[in-house]
């Protein structure tokens, strides 16, 4: 996937599917990365602007958003991610990635597996199920 200037990668069973974006309803007391809720396929499903997860900044949110959204699961819930664009499915070598550089080992990286190289481009790889805030999930589930 492409977010911004990254491209991120999941592992293909955390993966559901990918779409275009439907309507979001905005919801109070969710980290700024979290665009609202939206229904896909009739269940309530978290959406998350990937790239301001990623980048740590609120920020606007860019026309691109509207690109594709990838669909993933994160433990027992499913999510919506906002993406630039889907690039496919690849096999990333374990070679090719390494572990968080020591810049940034105090940042907030629990989402982050792992970083790497693709074709001349920094590669993130995450853990679909650390994507969503533990303090997000209250407001999403409506308490």
């Amino acid at each position: 996937m492409r977010v911004r200037a990254w491209r991120v990668a999941l592992p293909v069973a955390d993966v559901v599917e990918q779409m275009r974006p439907l309507p979001v309803e905005q919801v109070r007391g969710t980290p700024a990365y979290v665009l609202g809720m939206s229904r896909v396929r009739g269940a309530p499903m978290p959406v998350m602007d990937l790239g301001r997860f990623l980048a740590g900044t609120p920020g606007p949110v860019p026309e691109s958003l509207t690109a594709r959204w990838v669909t993933v699961r994160a433990g027992e819930r499913r999510i919506a991610l906002a993406v630039d664009a889907v690039e496919g499915v690849r096999t990333v070598d374990a070679e090719h990635l390494g572990t968080l550089a020591p810049l940034l080992r105090d940042a907030d990286t629990a989402a982050v597996a792992a970083l790497g190289v693709l074709d001349a481009s920094l590669l993130v790889l995450l853990h679909a199920a650390r994507l969503l805030d533990a303090g997000a999930v209250p407001a999403l589930d409506g308490e």
